[in-house]
């Protein structure tokens, strides 16, 4: 490790780049192969500090309420919408980024959230869809309406997630993803609470349901693809498949953001390079089974990986699938009719 810091000290007096001794990275659980940060640690001295959060808006909240202070953040489209909003986030310089720069896949950079990824560099996307147990249902799922099946009693589990959930249901019954519409959300309230009513749902949950899904102690779950993927690489006996219903879903992407109150924005943008590099980018992508950005890891996709649409979705799915787009300014309904629909 001496001869490590001689030879960053050596780096950084040579380049004019002075790097952290530690940068606090933020992402939500479960969602990095953390022997990664290690490595990070042993080519460029800079320890890790790896804090971690559950849902989108919790992470949200801390930014800005100041429950902490974070170098590399990992949101989601809208969120990064919101935060750019918010003027909270740093530019990238892509010129200290040259993985992310050569190695992203070209459809990255024509998202509608941020547009040219001035301040995200995506991390891994994918699809919402039902992972289901084909030993436990009738017939192959197609839509959304089989989550309210009375033949699927206490059979079903939901994402605890408010945003995910009322905005697939509004995308079931027709309605833009990202509705305000009062009538149109009453309406997404009411069918979730009868779905409840109606003793189909076993529970609300998040990262615990895909072990779950393994243990066969449901028909079916909704579910992000990676996570239903994951699911899928433990069921050895086949019986989980994962559909994107007919009626659409959503499309997301996660992607690695620099706060501007971050005190390390020269070893952040380091990281960020380090995890666009295609052996790290496909030692994640090994770990979590979401789809990576990085084509390289794209290209060396397996036959039967390349057609596994949680990995690979078609054209024809993505052509139904929706992103969510910040809504922080309406929120309040959303809010209110979520208590109702979990309590």
């Amino acid at each position: 490790m001496k001869k490590l810091s001689i030879l960053l000290a050596l780096i950084m007096l040579l380049t004019g780049v002075a790097y952290a001794d530690s940068i606090t990275v933020y992402n939500s659980y479960d969602y990095i192969d953390e022997s990664v940060l290690d490595d990070f640690t042993k080519e460029t001295g800079i320890e890790v500090e790896y804090v971690m959060f559950t849902r989108q808006e919790e992470m949200y909240t801390q930014l800005t309420t100041g429950g902490g202070k974070y170098d590399i953040i990992f949101p989601s489209d809208y969120i990064i919408e919101r935060l750019i909003k918010d003027g909270m986030l740093s530019e990238i310089d892509y010129e200290q980024c040259p993985n992310a720069k050569e190695n992203l896949l070209d459809s990255m950079w024509n998202s509608d959230y941020d547009s040219g990824n001035v301040y995200s560099v995506p991390y891994m996307w994918g699809t919402m869809g039902i992972l289901y147990n084909t030993e436990l249902v009738k017939d192959e799922i197609y839509s959304w309406d089989s989550l309210f099946d009375p033949a699927y009693k206490r059979d079903v589990f939901m994402l605890d997630s408010m945003r995910d959930m009322m905005g697939l249901m509004l995308v079931y019954l027709g309605y833009d993803i990202n509705s305000t519409n009062e009538d149109e959300l009453a309406e997404v309230r009411d069918l979730l609470i009868e779905q409840k009513q109606n003793n189909i749902v076993q529970g609300y949950l998040v990262d615990e349901v895909k072990d779950k899904m393994v243990g066969g102690e449901a028909a079916m779950a909704v579910m992000w693809s990676g996570d239903a993927m994951y699911a899928m690489d433990l069921d050895e006996d086949g019986v989980l498949a994962y559909t994107v219903p007919e009626e659409g879903s959503n499309v997301w992407i996660d992607a690695m953001c620099i706060p501007k109150n971050s005190e390390n924005y020269e070893a952040a943008l380091k990281f960020i390079d380090f995890m666009c590099r295609p052996d790290i980018a496909q030692r994640n992508y090994d770990y979590i089974h979401y789809a990576s950005p990085i084509a390289q890891v794209v290209e060396e996709l397996s036959e039967e990986e390349a057609e596994n649409v949680a990995v690979n979705p078609t054209e024809e799915i993505l052509e139904r699938c929706y992103f969510f787009h910040d809504l922080m300014d309406q929120m309040e309904l959303y809010n209110e009719y979520w208590m109702q629909i979990r309590s």
